[in-house]
């Protein structure tokens, strides 16, 4: 399933799963429930659920018939539109319900998460409250992904998360303090004037961190692009984002987060760029920003029109470029 908000399909168009599913093995049963629950689907019938008509919501439906019959059991898949009984409007209204719920939940945990931060909040309780609001914007966008009809809940969960990160920021100390600034000239003055090697065909991480680099790090960086393998590097030049690179990923961090870890670059723009470009290029959707969905377009667009490496860092930096004084303008 994409972790994509989806379009509302065109009205009155459904997909059923009709399925029969053997006595044993027992888990089998709590398998598919758990994957018709994550897709979003609602259950009509006993065994019949339902998803709205679209090419993504088949192929969802594709997936669990083959593990349902690879577990011995039983399946079809059809197109159909509703004539009697179930209305279309009251299968929607099941398809809210479902999601109020989800929202509900989530709504929950943000208040309790919210009355952890109190003006005297630790050092230690914030980064555990962050940590937890990572969760729950990771956990929205799943539920945002398979709100297929736009559930009235998701307006309270995104104010209550909002609210988490404004008061976040609250209680966070000056975005760069003085011997932060220090240390970040210290740590950029050493990179000047090298050559930056990376792998050729550069995509999200690789344009981002070209960007920083020349952006923020030195303005006359000259970057060289190699094959992926076999490359040993010349005197004065820096790898980055390519296998034994002096800077690439490191843990779950991609290699731009990396880049700005080290240098000790540090503002609120460049920390929503670094959560934007973590979520496309690792897919794990860990910081779960809106913008997303956007940005990967944009950049997948570049990508699709110039095979230039260079061309694509140009393209790119000016998409960046303006990311970055808007992240500054605003709270997002």
């Amino acid at each position: 399933m994409s972790g994509t908000e989806r379009k509302t399909p065109v009205a009155d168009r459904w997909t059923l799963l009709i399925h029969q599913l053997p006595a044993k093995p027992a888990y089998l049963r709590v398998k598919i429930w758990r994957r018709l629950q994550a897709l979003g689907a609602i259950a009509v019938k006993n065994s019949v659920y339902v998803l709205p008509a679209n090419a993504e919501t088949q192929e969802d439906f594709e997936w669990v018939l083959r593990e349902v019959t690879e577990g011995g059991g039983e399946a079809m898949i059809c197109e159909a539109r509703l004539i009697d009984g179930l209305t279309d409007q009251e299968v929607r209204a099941l398809f809210d319900a479902a999601r109020d719920a989800d929202y509900e939940e989530l709504a929950k945990e943000a208040r309790r998460l919210m009355k952890r931060l109190t003006k005297a909040a630790s050092s230690q309780t914030l980064a555990e409250v962050k940590a937890q609001l990572a969760r729950l914007k990771t956990r929205l966008a799943q539920i945002v992904a398979i709100d297929f009809f736009g559930a009235n809940g998701r307006e309270t969960a995104d104010g209550l998360i909002a609210g988490i990160e404004a008061k976040i920021a609250e209680n966070e100390p000056p975005e760069l303090p003085a011997e932060g600034a220090t240390a970040a000239r210290a740590a950029v003055d050493d990179l000047k004037g090298r050559v930056w090697v990376t792998r050729q065909g550069v995509h999200i991480d690789r344009i981002a961190s070209a960007w920083l680099i020349r952006r923020f790090i030195d303005p006359k960086a000259r970057f060289k692009f190699v094959p992926p393998r076999g490359y040993a590097p010349e005197a004065n030049e820096l790898r980055f984002d390519m296998f034994n690179a002096e800077f690439t990923h490191e843990g779950d961090r991609c290699t731009f987060e990396v880049l700005l870890g080290r240098t000790h670059l540090e503002d609120r723009g460049l920390r929503a760029i670094a959560e934007i470009v973590h979520d496309i290029d690792l897919k794990d959707e860990k910081f779960g920003r809106s913008q997303v969905d956007g940005i990967k377009s944009l950049i997948s667009a570049i990508c699709m029109a110039t095979h230039d490496d260079n061309e694509r860092i140009a393209r790119g930096s000016a998409v960046f470029d303006d990311l970055h004084q808007y992240f500054r303008k605003i709270r997002d």
